[in-house]
C-alpha cells in the first residue's frame, strides 16, 4: 500500500470536506458557518474522518476488499461485530489459500 492509499479510499464527500477544511485554514467555526450546521456537528464529522483515516492507514498491506470493509466500518455502515467477523473470515480464507498454494 502506498502512502496515498488512505486518500484514494476516501469518497467524494470526504474529499470535499477536507478541501473545505483546508481552505478554511482548519477553522471549525468557519466550516460550521459554510455548511450551516453547528460546531459540534462539524467536530463530529472531523472526528469520524480522522478515525476513518487511522483505520485505513493502520494496515499497510490491506488489499482492496479489506480497505472497502474498513471504509464501510468507518462510515458506520458496518457494526463492530460484523466488521470483526468479516475481517477474520477474510484473513482466514487468505491463509487457507496460501496454505493450499504452498502445500
Amino acid at each position: 500500500m502506498t502512502d496515498r492509499a488512505w486518500i484514494d479510499s476516501l469518497d467524494d464527500e470526504d474529499l470535499a470536506f477536507l478541501k473545505r477544511f483546508l481552505l478554511a485554514s482548519g477553522t471549525l467555526k468557519e466550516l460550521a458557518r459554510q455548511y450551516a450546521i453547528s460546531y459540534p456537528t462539524v467536530r463530529l464529522r472531523l472526528d469520524r474522518l480522522i478515525e476513518k483515516v487511522k483505520l485505513l492507514d493502520r494496515v499497510v498491506d490491506a488489499g482492496p476488499f479489506e480497505r472497502s470493509l474498513r471504509t464501510a466500518y468507518a462510515d458506520g455502515r458496518l457494526d463492530t461485530v460484523t466488521f470483526r467477523a468479516l475481517i477474520d473470515a477474510y484473513r482466514e480464507e487468505k491463509e487457507e489459500q496460501g496454505e493450499m498454494r504452498s502445500g
